[in-house]
Formats: structure tokens, C-alpha cells, sequence
């Protein structure tokens, strides 16, 4: 038979490693804390600088896009001028080849007015100086204003002038 002892539990009431060792176990654990913070900071940082970055993105997006559509509407505005433009020429050639002067009165006189406004539209002009045969320009209003009287006179209304373009083909200048 054997006799002897049987230990059911066994409980440490005191332990103490030496100090060296506590030591690097302290600063394991501080290190693992260190990195764990810089890990979460670097990715705090990473998220508001890739959220700026795709709405610089965005924003360079939609100006381009933006730019694009102005510039396509502007070639559609000059490209809708030059077509009104070349009406407007071949409805003068023709009532000049009709033997119409007041086509020519007009035309002259449209020019005129376009320049005196580019010359009197510009921001650094206090003084307009005109040349000699500007005064040219008072007569063909004056044209005009016949122009438009004698349209008005020669329909009532609500008929359409007559002959043929807007100048309704008179030749009694």
C-alpha cells in the first residue's frame, strides 16, 4: 500500500520576479500602447486628407466639365451670329443687286453704330474724339429713321412689307 500525499490546490501568495524583468515587461507593454496610439492617429490623419482629396477631385471634375459646357455654348453663340450674319449680308446683296440704296443705307450705317459702340464702350475713355466724316454718321440715322417710315408707311397693319427681303425691293432711295 502506498501512503502519501495528495495536493488538490496550490496557491501563490507571493511572487517577485527580478527587477530587470519587471522592467522589460513594463516597457513592452508601454510599447505596444505606443504603437497601437500612433497606428490610430496615422489612420485618423490618413481619412480627412483622402476625403480633401476626392473632393478636390470632384470640384476639378465638375469645373472642367463646367468650362467645357461654357465654351461649347459659346462656339453655338458664334456659330448662331456668323449664320444670322450671313443672312443678313445676302439679304443686303440682294436688295443692292435690286437696285435698293437704302440696303446700302443701312449696312453703312449698322457699321457705324457697331463701332461708335465698341468705341464709346471701352472702360478707359473719357473723351471720344471722331474724325471729320464721322458726321457721315448722323445722316445715315437720319437714313435710317427714312428707312423705317417708309416701311411703316407703305403696309397697314398687320400686312408684310412688300417685295421680296426685309427692305420690301423699293428703289426710290
Amino acid at each position: 500500500m502506498m501512503l502519501g500525499v495528495k495536493v488538490t490546490r496550490v496557491e501563490i501568495k507571493d511572487l517577485s520576479p527580478p527587477r530587470d524583468l519587471v522592467d522589460a515587461m513594463a516597457m513592452q507593454m508601454k510599447a505596444e500602447r505606443v504603437k497601437r496610439a500612433e497606428i490610430l492617429k496615422a489612420e485618423g490623419d490618413r481619412q480627412p486628407a483622402v476625403l480633401r482629396a476626392e473632393g478636390q477631385k470632384q470640384s476639378a471634375i465638375l469645373e472642367a466639365e463646367g468650362r467645357r459646357e461654357a465654351a461649347f455654348r459659346d462656339a453655338e453663340a458664334r456659330e448662331r451670329e456668323a449664320e444670322a450674319e450671313g443672312k443678313a449680308t445676302t439679304y443686303v446683296s440682294e436688295a443692292i443687286a435690286a437696285g435698293n440704296v437704302n440696303a446700302v443705307n443701312y449696312f453703312l450705317a449698322q457699321r457705324y453704330v457697331d463701332a461708335l459702340e465698341k468705341i464709346g464702350g471701352a472702360p478707359n475713355q473719357k473723351v471720344i474724339m471722331l474724325p471729320f466724316e464721322a458726321s457721315g454718321i448722323i445722316g445715315s440715322l437720319a437714313g435710317i429713321a427714312e428707312i423705317a417710315k417708309d416701311a411703316l408707311s407703305d403696309r397697314g397693319p398687320g400686312t408684310e412689307p412688300a417685295g421680296d427681303g426685309p427692305w420690301g425691293g423699293r428703289t426710290d432711295g
